[in-house]
């Protein structure tokens, strides 16, 4: 039996929609379709061999695939005619990124909050760090210190067994985790190379660091991602409005925690010292059912979140 490649993957997707699609437009509607368990991939980043075989591939003469539109870069099949209500569509739409101004990142936290506890990635308690109760310093000996939401993982009864938790607790090895997220509305070839380098710096402390964005961004800022994720190890979370479709999209490498860099945390910000006492607190009892969870950010239920996303004026 032939086996399915990632090219067949894209040519059958393309063949399917009638009009041009992104990179993660692909993969999606790939998935949508099935074609996903067809690939004999593992993955974790699926629409990477996407984007590397497409861009590879146009540029020969004979590829069968070509780029429609930039901003975002949407791509097509050489045999198929565009229909003129998409060409149009693509004219006074030129790029499908949502313009919404006005929407600041403190309200997006509990949309943030809410995927890291409900994902079974993470199952995460998450603190928002106000960086502004920090303690005042020399200008700009502080900066990027400080990422904008911190999560910690609990191993419980439902990760291990409990003689499993009971020698980790007892060897010192309680195989908790720390968690930092830089969140961003949108990223931007101007801002980029800024807003990843600022969760590489303010994430070093933590077993795992992530740039969480909510707007949609272009193919060739993934591609970039990519690379640095490969180099510097940052993840990265496409955050949505309703946070069943939010995604990992780069996973973090993981690492050990920068013991350093967490104390000059705790000395410096309240907010992080009430966290890490707070972990403390709940690592000695060890219970799912006895976390402190009114000490950290309240996950709000779909009703809730709802109402927060009308009273910030999320127009959606």
């Amino acid at each position: 039996m032939q086996k399915y490649t990632f090219r067949q993957f894209i040519i059958d997707v393309l063949e399917y929609h009638q009009n041009p699609l992104t990179i993660m437009e692909i993969w999606k509607s790939g998935v949508e379709m099935g074609l996903d368990k067809k690939l004999n991939s593992t993955g974790k980043t699926p629409w990477h061999n996407i984007s590397v075989l497409l861009y590879t591939d146009i540029k020969n003469e004979d590829s069968l695939f070509y780029i429609t539109s930039k901003q975002p870069t949407t791509f097509y099949l050489k045999n198929k005619v565009i229909p003129t209500q998409s060409i149009q569509l693509q004219k006074e739409h030129p790029t499908t990124k949502q313009t919404k101004e006005n929407i600041k990142e403190r309200p997006l936290h509990p949309l943030l909050v809410k995927f890291l506890y409900e994902n079974p990635n993470f199952n995460l308690y998450c603190k928002t760090i106000f960086h502004e109760k920090s303690t005042k310093s020399i200008s700009g000996r502080d900066k990027w210190n400080y990422p904008d939401i911190v999560g910690v993982h609990f191993p419980f009864e439902n990760d291990y067994e409990q003689e499993t938790l009971s020698l980790l607790k007892n060897t010192h090895q309680f195989n908790f985790k720390l968690y930092a997220f830089e969140l961003k509305v949108r990223l931007a070839w101007s801002n980029l190379k800024e807003y990843y380098f600022q969760a590489v710096s303010n994430s070093s402390f933590a077993n795992e660091g992530y740039l969480v964005v909510f707007e949609e961004f272009d193919d060739e800022i993934l591609e970039e991602l990519i690379r640095l994720n490969a180099s510097f190890g940052i993840g990265v979370i496409k955050l949505e409005t309703n946070t069943l479709d939010s995604r990992i999209i780069l996973p973090s490498h993981k690492r050990n925690l920068d013991i350093t860099t967490l104390n000059m945390l705790v000395e410096k910000n309240p907010n992080f010292k009430e966290f890490i006492q707070t972990i403390n607190e709940d690592l000695e009892i060890g219970k799912r059912h006895r976390i402190s969870k009114n000490r950290y950010d309240i996950i709000l239920d779909n009703e809730a979140i709802q109402k927060h996303m009308e009273a910030n004026k999320f127009n959606l």
